[in-house]
């Protein structure tokens, strides 16, 4: 039996699987983001924990006879969060997560202070990211960064504490801007331009490697023998593309969770930080992959079904699926920037709009544009992995949105690629995790007879009519964006 457990935004998951890799059990604890300040997403990762317990408490009492018999763990997280942690591993504060966007003045610095930044590190810097939020906490927590001895990013904080074991790996870490993706090791001269040096670092192995044993009171309490390994296990997209059997060059997978991501894997290192994408290794050895990423996706149906006193987000796009293009000619334009924005802008200061309203606007239009911006958005992504000379043929689709099938049509017909839809893709980071762990236990297992895709439960093909219909109002929507962008940078301007 193997373990996966994924550290996911809105909630902890957990996966057990068989040695044929037949899902035995799962189970789900939800999480909050607080929000102190507009542009701020923070949480505590004593809740990681505290969830995750939860989580292995329901399979103890559900499937106690397979958690018994659970020879590895892997883990999956959301990216970039920095843990702060001070010299007793206690966390200094909370965790400042990857869709925040306070320290967009400290990106420019990290770029000044390191102009070879986008060569080590083969992306921008971005907010999100995890180095400039330490440049940030300098500037403002000066006694929380001198305070500082240890930064960990989620998943890694889980692992010290099934552990007690500081330890990182390729993928998560090159969403830092502290690794030389090249390389695959931590960049002294990033590391020094925030005053850090590999001691404040955990330490580096590969994803399917092993990266300690679970402690023995936690596997005695969870029935468990003691001689479990805990894997390197990967970021939540790296871990997604595991479980969905993406390890070969050019396969792909778009995912629909609270953020967007089109993943590319890739068999060498492939930067093209100008146009925004993240050139990240892979959860693999010897492998990379390169990603657009928006910061909003599912998250804009979930804040749109409230806006709309919609039952839930079912409800607000069950009505979607019979619109014609004709209806959808009229709708109004949607901007999906809630959180700002990463490929291809890179803005920070971007919001949302919805752009046409009238009086026949009913939740039905108001939920298509939301969907269709989306698209838009990834599109937008997706022409930025074209010019890196990166193109694809098809792609799986993943996330808690896959499951709209309309979404899949206009997502299908504006990116002119076919998309399948496997089952069980909506647990696939947890998966990917739990396949890891598997690899790390069984070090001579070959990756491509554990990394297969799962089954195939659809393919949603483009439709010309459909495409036809979007291509005009994707031409509006990117001049909408660039109308606006002058009038984001002063709103964040006048907001202080």
């Amino acid at each position: 039996m193997f373990l996966g457990i994924d550290v996911g935004t809105s909630e902890i998951k957990t996966l057990l699987i068989d040695e044929d890799q037949r899902i035995v059990a799962t189970a789900h604890a939800p999480l909050a983001i607080s929000r102190p300040q507009p542009s701020w997403s923070e949480q505590d990762p004593a809740h990681w924990w505290e969830a995750t317990l939860a989580t292995i408490g329901e399979l103890v009492s559900r499937a106690p006879r397979a958690l018994g018999a659970v020879r590895g763990i892997g883990l999956s997280g959301q990216m970039h969060g920095a843990v702060l942690l001070d010299r007793d591993m206690r966390v200094l504060r909370p965790a400042i997560l990857w869709n925040d966007v306070r320290s967009g003045a400290q990106c420019a610095e990290l770029e000044r202070l390191v102009p070879r930044s986008r060569e080590i590190t083969g992306n921008l810097a971005m907010p999100g990211f995890t180095a400039p939020k330490i440049l940030w906490v300098r500037e403002h927590e000066p006694d929380i960064y001198r305070r500082t001895s240890l930064v960990l990013l989620p998943k890694d904080y889980l692992r010290l504490m099934l552990t007690g074991e500081a330890v990182s790996e390729m993928s998560d870490a090159a969403g830092t801007l502290w690794l030389d993706v090249k390389r695959r090791d931590w960049s002294d001269e990033m590391l020094a331009a925030t005053g850090f040096t590999r001691a404040h670092m955990p330490r580096l192995v590969e994803g399917s490697r092993s990266s300690g044993r679970l402690r023995a009171d936690l596997a005695k309490s969870w029935g468990m023998s003691d001689n479990v390994v805990v894997a390197g296990g990967g970021g939540d997209n790296a871990a997604s593309a595991i479980g969905m059997g993406i390890v070969a060059e050019g396969q792909a997978f778009l995912s629909l969770g609270t953020s967007g991501v089109l993943f590319v894997a890739n068999d060498g290192y492939r930067p093209n930080p100008a146009r925004g994408v993240h050139a990240f290794c892979h959860a693999v050895p010897g492998r990379w992959h390169q990603m657009a990423v928006i910061l909003s996706a599912a998250s804009c149906v979930h804040w749109a079904t409230g806006v709309t006193r919609s039952t839930d987000e079912a409800a607000l796009l069950a009505p979607i699926e019979t619109l014609d293009p004709a209806t959808i000619r009229r709708a109004p334009i949607f901007l999906p920037y809630l959180s700002g924005e990463r490929t291809p802008h890179n803005d920070p200061n971007a919001r949302g709009v919805w752009f046409g309203l009238d009086h026949d606007c009913g939740p039905a239009a108001l939920g298509y544009a939301v969907i269709e911006g989306v698209t838009f958005a990834l599109l937008d992504g997706y022409m930025a992995l074209k010019d890196a000379g990166t193109s694809i043929r098809g792609a799986a689709l993943v996330g808690g949105g896959s499951r709209s099938h309309a979404w899949a049509r206009v997502l299908a017909s504006a990116l002119g690629v076919p998309l399948t839809r496997h089952s069980g893709g909506e647990v696939g980071a947890a998966l990917g995790a739990a396949r890891l762990a598997m690899l790390a236990a069984q070090p001579g297992a070959a990756l491509e007879s554990v990394c297969t895709p799962p089954p195939v439960r659809d393919v949603v093909a483009p439709e010309p009519e459909l495409a036809a219909a979007l291509l005009p109002r994707y031409e509006r929507y990117r001049a909408l964006y660039t109308a606006l962008r002058p009038e984001f940078e002063r709103a964040a301007a006048a907001a202080g």
